[in-house]
């Protein structure tokens, strides 16, 4: 009998736009040499890295509107498997990024509309309804303003099927997903220590171990990613001599890790196919791509994981 299919939350999917420029400048008629349009979302660039995995997925979507059938046509087309759960609404939000040869890319993020409880209500009915006893639930991105609070809600839901849940989330959403006894959370350096209040990394990590411990992966930009959990915390350096534009990177290293321990790989196994993942993306036009060629590439190149210099303590500043 097959495993179920991975299921990808996008709590909060839009229309990524991508403008290319010859320069990013403020204050003046800047003209685009090339766009883009594609269905986004952090959990959407999950859902499609895993799928050029081989991995059996399928992204489940709240959509709006006339925007919110353009993702669901544009996502069918590309062969990804989706899930819709219709919330009304006036349409799904856009992001636009401005990219050029020199600059990190720019990113304007429309906060999304809040959904009414009745939507909410009918996403956690899909999730009761896809997740069972050996799959895996991901929730990945930003919530809409004041709708943090449900990925308790979520957490529990799929829990409560038998399903693994990880969550890539900031701010609030973290640390309630932290509570509610998910099993794997995968901030960056920045989220932890900003959503627990924490003076360094060591205690944001206790933070959001204390409750249920979680194992706790973070990214740490060029130091690569760090994975706390039971025993010592492991540093996986990144792939040395990587340059483009790291936008998805995060979500590639999120679908690299959930299918190598979907696989069967240990944490450390896992975390390196992580790293290799999101340098993959780095080199990908388009977030949510990888090139299995680059991907094999990049592997051959990933230094050795050690030990993380400083393992987590006390921090009397972690909020309570």
């Amino acid at each position: 009998m097959s495993a179920p299919p991975v299921v990808v939350l996008t709590p909060n999917p839009a229309v990524d736009v991508t403008y290319a420029v010859d320069a990013q400048e403020v204050g003046t008629t800047v003209r685009v040499r090339r766009v883009s349009r594609r269905p986004g979302g952090k959990g959407v660039n999950v859902a499609a890295v895993l799928r050029t995995l081989g991995e059996d997925v399928v992204a489940l979507l709240p959509l709006s509107g006339d925007a919110g059938r353009w993702v669901r046509t544009a996502l069918e087309a590309e062969g990804l498997p989706v899930a819709v759960v219709d919330v009304g609404g006036t349409g799904t939000r856009s992001t636009v990024t401005v990219v050029d040869d020199a600059l990190p890319p720019t990113v304007y993020a429309e906060p999304g509309d809040p959904l009414p409880p009745a939507a909410w209500e009918d996403v956690l009915a899909e999730v009761r309804a896809r997740c069972a006893p050996g799959g895996w639930f991901v929730v990945a991105g930003s919530f809409p303003p004041g709708d943090e609070r449900v990925v308790g809600d979520l957490v529990r839901t799929a829990r409560g099927a038998g399903a693994r849940v990880v969550v890539d989330a900031s701010g609030p959403a973290l640390v309630l997903a932290a509570d509610a006894g998910a099993d794997l959370l995968v901030p960056n350096e920045e989220e932890a220590r900003a959503a627990t209040g924490a003076a360094d990394l060591a205690g944001a990590v206790r933070r959001l171990r204390q409750h249920a411990g979680a194992v706790v992966v973070v990214s740490r930009g060029a130091d690569g990613l760090e994975a706390h959990a039971d025993g010592a915390p492991v540093l996986q350096p990144g792939v040395p001599g990587v340059v483009g534009n790291p936008t998805g990177a995060g979500d590639a290293a999120t679908a690299g890790l959930v299918a190598a321990l979907r696989g069967g790989a240990d944490l450390p196994t896992a975390v390196g196919r992580a790293a290799v993942l999101g340098a993959a993306a780095v080199l990908a036009p388009l977030a949510g791509q990888v090139d299995p060629a680059d991907v094999a590439a990049l592997g051959a190149r990933l230094p050795a994981p050690r030990p993380a210099t400083v393992p987590p303590s006390p921090d009397p500043e972690v909020t309570p």
